[in-house]
Parts: C-alpha cells; sequence; structure tokens
C-alpha cells in the first residue's frame, strides 16, 4: 500500500510540474526566453523588503528573536520567499477513519493563494485566490469536507515558523519546558481582530533550543463556519515526525497529532497521522492558475 502511495504520488507530481513548466518547455528552442518563463512573479526588490522588515519587527522583542532564529534554522525567511511556489502532498488520516483529507496542493507563499487536486481524481479541484474560494468536482462526494477552510490549513502545518511573518500576529515568548526529553523555547502566536478567517486561533511553538527547529505546536481551531456562537475546539499538539530539505528549506515529513493535556508533555490520546511528501518548489505557474476555472462554484458568496 505504501508502494501505490508513492507511485501515485509521483504521478501526480510530475503531471502537476509538467502543466505549471509548460512555458519552460515550449521556450527551450530560445534560451533568453526560457530565462524570462522561469522568473518568479514577486520580484526580488520587494522579498528583499519584505524580509527587512521582518527582521528589524522580530528582533525587537526577545519572543520575535526567538521567532527569527526558528526561521533561519529551517533556511530563512529569503529563502523561503524567493524558491517560488510550493507544492506538496497533505495526507491529514484521522484515526478514527473519519474526515480523510488527501490532496496535492500549490501554494502562493507570497500571498497566501492555493489551488489543491484531489488525489483520487485530480481532476477535481478547490481553490482560494486571495478573495474568493471555489470548488469544481465531479459531484458532491469528490470532498467530504469544507475546502474554504481547508484550502490553506496545511501551510498552517508545513509552513511554520514562516507563516508567523505576517501582519497582525502577536508573540509572546513563555517559559521554557522540556519536551520529548529537549528543552523548548515555548512561543504563543495570537492574531489581531480581523486577521484571517479565524482571528481567535492561537499557535504555541515549541521551538528546540539546540537546533533551533520547531518540534512541535499547539493550537485551536475557532473557524467561525464550525463555531457560529463563538469558542473553539478543544487544543491539540501536533508533533513533527522528520525532516526533508527541499532548495534550502527544512520541512517535517509528517505530524502526529494529539489532544493537549495538562502532563508534563501535554501529549494524549493520538488522534491524527499526517504525512507530507512530493514535496518542491517552482518558479513559475499557469496564467490565473489560482483564479476560478470555468465551471467553478463560488463557496464564500
Amino acid at each position: 500500500m505504501r508502494t501505490s502511495y508513492k507511485l501515485l504520488g509521483l504521478f501526480l507530481v510530475l503531471t502537476m510540474v509538467a502543466c505549471k513548466q509548460t512555458k519552460k518547455v515550449e521556450a527551450v528552442a530560445n534560451p533568453e526566453v526560457e530565462s524570462a518563463e522561469a522568473k518568479y512573479d514577486i520580484p526580488a526588490s520587494w522579498i528583499e523588503k519584505r524580509v527587512e522588515a521582518a527582521h528589524k519587527k522580530l528582533n525587537a522583542t526577545e519572543a520575535g528573536k526567538v521567532l527569527w532564529s526558528a526561521m533561519e534554522a529551517h533556511g530563512g525567511l529569503d529563502k523561503w520567499f524567493s524558491n517560488g511556489y510550493l507544492s506538496f502532498r497533505f495526507n491529514y488520516q484521522p484515526l478514527n477513519g473519519k474526515g480523510i483529507r488527501d490532496s496535492y496542493q500549490t501554494i502562493d507563499t507570497w500571498s497566501n493563494k492555493a489551488r489543491h487536486n484531489s488525489i483520487e481524481d485530480p481532476t477535481s479541484i478547490y481553490g482560494w485566490d486571495g478573495e474568493e474560494a471555489w470548488l469544481k468536482a465531479k459531484d458532491s462526494t469528490s470532498f467530504a469536507y469544507d475546502t474554504q477552510f481547508w484550502a490553506l490549513t496545511p501551510l498552517y502545518f508545513s509552513g511554520q515558523p514562516f507563516v508567523l511573518d505576517g501582519e497582525g500576529v502577536n508573540l509572546e515568548l513563555l517559559p521554557e519546558q522540556e519536551f520529548k526529553g529537549a528543552t523548548q523555547k515555548i512561543l504563543k502566536a495570537t492574531y489581531d481582530a480581523g486577521i484571517g478567517a479565524a482571528p481567535d486561533d492561537y499557535y504555541i511553538l515549541y521551538i528546540n533550543a539546540e537546533t533551533n527547529l520547531v518540534d512541535a505546536f499547539k493550537y485551536i481551531v475557532s473557524y467561525p463556519q464550525y463555531f457560529p456562537n463563538g469558542g473553539h475546539a478543544p487544543e491539540k499538539i501536533t508533533v513533527s515526525q522528520g525532516t526533508t530539505t527541499v532548495d534550502g528549506i527544512v520541512f517535517a515529513t509528517g505530524f502526529k497529532t494529539y489532544w493537549s493535556t495538562t502532563d508534563k508533555d501535554g501529549v494524549g490520546e493520538y488522534i491524527t497521522k499526517i504525512d507530507v511528501s512530493d514535496i518542491s518548489f517552482s518558479p513559475t505557474v499557469e496564467d490565473n492558475f489560482f483564479s476560478k476555472p470555468e465551471g467553478a462554484e463560488v463557496l464564500n458568496k
């Protein structure tokens, strides 16, 4: 079964890369055209300015310095943005068998846009273009979950700690503690009102004091569609399972999620297994790649 998943994942990666790189293939006969086509859409000067602003802001506080050190350990904020569009397969597998979410996705890390393909049926797709959530699937059973909520959720697992560089993020440094035999710097991130689809969410990062890598993080889900009267789901803790380095960025190759407890390590019942694979960056995507395709349904009307 593991081998078949890997083969399927490889097929999807090749398919997506082929789609994203069509222009480059067509331009091979002209090296000057190919070089122009291979350039990331975001100017290097913009990236430099954003990284400088983040560096200045974060290094003004002790909590910010901890986050910046984690970003550096994971490859650096400059490389995170300069690498281009991020693609990966994210296989979210609750152990009770309910709510499995398995898709291959491409993310614009600069502006948090996303496009997902179903693993079972790559013609079924959904995404977020920065303003609209959209869905194009053969029938209502193609995605048995809230695709609007899920469009960017995997990024907030695989993109830690880089996803905390934006405006409206508040950082608090909590006391160090031992976790799984290692000393951890504990950093809590909350959001200003009106930031994102669920501003009441929070993350508590466990940053290894020796490596500065994110070993785990606690979080809550307060998505208003799930909790229209306020409140949130019980706190969970997600623990990284192995790492890989892709184009200079360190990613977790998987996660194990548990209910959070007040015990020493804060780890309760194991509830979800997550596999992350087929990770890559690309300097280009097709025109209007993240926009609603013809025949798609707009979800956030």
